[in-house]
């Protein structure tokens, strides 16, 4: 097995953001509250961090102090919904207590969203003042009420990034109904702001009118009074998982463990059977638990192990477990279960505060997923002094200067996720195959090179583009058909792929996409989406946007099916250009030292401390930077003042938005001056 990387991060350890002030709010709670009056408030927090206390002093300040009506809370999961029962916030100094009625907590109503859609209308005519509901139910409620209902209220959705600025994202498009109406407030709460796929939260013009509270996971670890370390590790094996899980899988740590999709190269295809290999790993049975349903696990040493089995497809011993661990009376109780085995569940929103390691197996392309997983081990806990983070994937079939490379740009991902960064995918770049074509500057085309006698696929490391040739492809005319082509690709094809009459016809069957969707559908969205574009141009954004489909597909196939078999693995490869487009770009190198192990190697990083985390904060800032030499250069003289009066550097983190910008030109003065702009 080969370890790559173990990124440790130490704290502080001065127990702040647990340390409430006279009105009961830690932290980051103070910090949203000061920005309570604004209409439209996002913030980026981590797990843990308390946002859902937060929205409740806000919510009460909107209600009692600022006129409005009423509040929704819109929640991914209905288990969520717990997240807002009440509490006695006087008891803790507040001037209120926060109150759901029963009735209007939708999370725990029986039945389908059609009752519920229902009750959101009942709740809105009445004189009640909470309502706590699913991004579903609310979803359904405003296309069948529409947006008008909720004039004058407030309404907070948990969760942000399942908003997409997608057009086709139902809950996106609402909420730039809702903000285009301009008569409600919002508040926006997420521990990841990005999603993992090609998609923004937001377009740059809607995000703009937010107020945003940003705290950092670094600021929430820091200020834990607990927990002092996290560690960050990836481990290639080869062969079965199940053979190599004990090197990774300590029985006495507190574990959350996801098991691989069926799907993917690392699972067995018999889940039910890798749960039981796990089981007989960690000891000898000795039954079931009749109260929870966990399962009993006698060690070597002598120790029972419960285990909370959620892979299990019988509904009934699986809701028996689910129900068991979300037992309130038990959230204290560090020996109420010892692991969690899990598939698609215990991720977001799951809480556990006494895991300490959170160990999946199977590469995630979702960067979205990463956090989230790793915010499960994050909870501070009496006695819980390190949490750690561990993926074990199957050895990549690539030279150790690949590895090496999508490794230092993982961690890089990483750590602008801990920084509450967002992070977006690349770009397709599709050009004809003529006789005469040329290779483009900056992209790679295989260990054969550009060969013009065939079609070429090319990859620039330094953004993520991928560029294909295709024989008789369509060339857009217009300027604007040629932008879609080069920056809206993704989104056309994410647009394709959620098309619900798309996925009634089969778009996920094993052939590929019927030439009727791809011409039909794919023609239809493009001409919603770009009504002003004429038949030419629409043609040619339709034929790349499906070359940017199958090229995926294909890639898929190949990567994960071949000929029934599992051919190259170069899932952590091909992944990381999920990242590219921001994190390629950072010039940082987080790769300490390659070691001989065993007879293959290991990555070593580098310690993510609080200075590197800054580095990486800086290198974003930088290149994110609107400045000219001349304005960074009058920003540096001004920071340089700054730091003669307080003895410090402005900080890029800073609440004061005059403070950031002088970080921001300090930081770009350095960059301009670097490149010679000052000689």
């Amino acid at each position: 097995m080969i370890a790559i990387p173990s990124v440790s991060v130490t704290y502080a350890q001065d127990g702040t953001s647990t340390r409430p002030n006279d009105l009961g709010m830690r932290p980051m709670q103070e910090r949203a509250y000061q920005k309570r009056g604004e209409q439209y408030l996002l913030i980026k927090s981590p797990p843990a961090s308390g946002k859902s206390r937060a929205l409740m002093f806000i919510a009460l300040d909107k209600l009692t102090h600022q006129k409005l009506k009423q509040a929704i809370i819109v929640v991914p999961e209905k288990a969520i919904g717990a997240s807002f029962h009440d509490e006695p916030l006087t008891k803790f100094g507040f001037w209120a207590d926060w109150q759901v009625e029963p009735r209007w907590n939708l999370c725990n109503a029986p039945g389908n969203d059609g009752g519920k859609v229902e009750a959101v209308k009942t709740f809105i005519e009445s004189e009640a003042k909470v309502l706590v509901c699913t991004h579903a139910t609310f979803r359904f409620a405003v296309d069948k009420f529409g947006v008008e209902m909720l004039d004058d209220r407030l309404i907070a959705v948990d969760e942000f990034h399942h908003v997409s600025s997608n057009p086709d994202n139902k809950l996106g498009d609402h909420i730039r109904q809702l903000m285009t109406r301009d008569k409600t407030h919002i508040v926006a709460m997420t521990g990841s702001y990005f999603r993992g796929d090609a998609e923004a939260v937001l377009h740059p013009e809607d995000e703009a009118k937010f107020h945003t509270v940003t705290y950092t996971y670094y600021e929430q670890l820091n200020g834990y009074e607990y927990l002092k370390q996290l560690d960050i590790g990836y481990y290639f094996y080869s062969g079965n998982y199940t053979d190599e899980i004990m090197q990774v899988l300590n029985p006495n740590e507190k574990t959350i463990l996801h098991i691989p999709n069926v799907n993917s190269r690392e699972s067995t295809k018999d889940k039910i059977r890798e749960v039981e290999h796990i089981i007989e790993a960690l000891g000898e049975w000795q039954g079931i638990e009749p109260n929870t349903g966990f399962q009993q696990v006698k060690t070597a040493e002598g120790k029972i192990l419960k285990i909370a089995d959620l892979v299990d497809d019988d509904p009934s011993k699986r809701d028996q477990v689910a129900a068991a661990l979300k037992d309130p009376s038990q959230k204290n109780n560090r020996h109420y279960v010892d692991i969690i085995i899990a598939l698609g569940m215990a991720k977001e929103g799951f809480d556990w505060i006494w895991c300490e390691h959170a160990l999946t197996i199977g590469y995630r392309s979702s960067l979205t997923e990463i956090v989230q997983i790793i915010g499960r081990a994050t909870r501070d806990a009496p006695g819980k002094t390190r949490a750690r983070f561990t993926n074990l994937i199957a050895e990549p079939d690539a030279s150790e200067m690949m590895v090496t490379e999508a490794v230092n740009d993982t961690i890089k991902a990483i750590a602008a996720s801990l920084l509450m960064e967002q992070v977006l995918a690349p770009r397709f770049e599709f050009k004809p195959k003529r006789p005469d074509n040329q290779p483009t500057p900056g992209f790679e085309y295989g260990d054969s090179g550009y060969d013009p006698t065939r079609c070429n696929v090319g990859v620039n490391p330094e953004t993520g583009q991928i560029e294909l040739e295709i024989k008789g492809l369509a060339v857009p005319k217009s300027p604007e058909a040629s932008r879609i082509c080069r920056e809206d690709l993704t989104e056309l094809v994410t647009a394709f792929v959620q098309d619900k009459p798309t996925i009634e016809r089969g778009l996920f069957d094993e052939e590929l996409v019927p030439e009727e969707l791809t011409q039909l559908r794919m023609g239809k969205i493009i001409k919603d989406k770009f009504p002003n574009l004429d038949e030419g141009d629409r043609e040619a954004v339709r034929q790349h946007a499906i070359a940017a489909l199958n090229l995926v597909q294909q890639a898929k196939k190949t990567l994960n099916e071949g000929d029934g078999v599992a051919t190259k693995n170069t899932d952590l490869i091909d992944g990381v250009r999920q990242f590219a487009l921001s994190v390629t770009e950072l010039d940082i190198d987080l790769i300490d030292r390659i070691n001989p192990f065993g007879e293959a190697y290991a990555i070593l990083a580098k310690s993510m401390s609080e200075e590197r985390l800054k580095l990486v904060a800086e290198a974003i800032a930088a290149k994110r930077t609107k400045l000219t030499p001349g304005e960074a250069k009058d920003l540096a003289i001004r920071a340089f003042r700054f730091k003669k009066e307080r003895g410090r550097l402005p900080s890029a983190s800073s609440q004061d938005a005059w403070e950031r910008r002088m970080a921001e030109g300090a930081t770009a003065f350095v960059r301009f001056k670097d490149e010679g702009y000052y000689d």
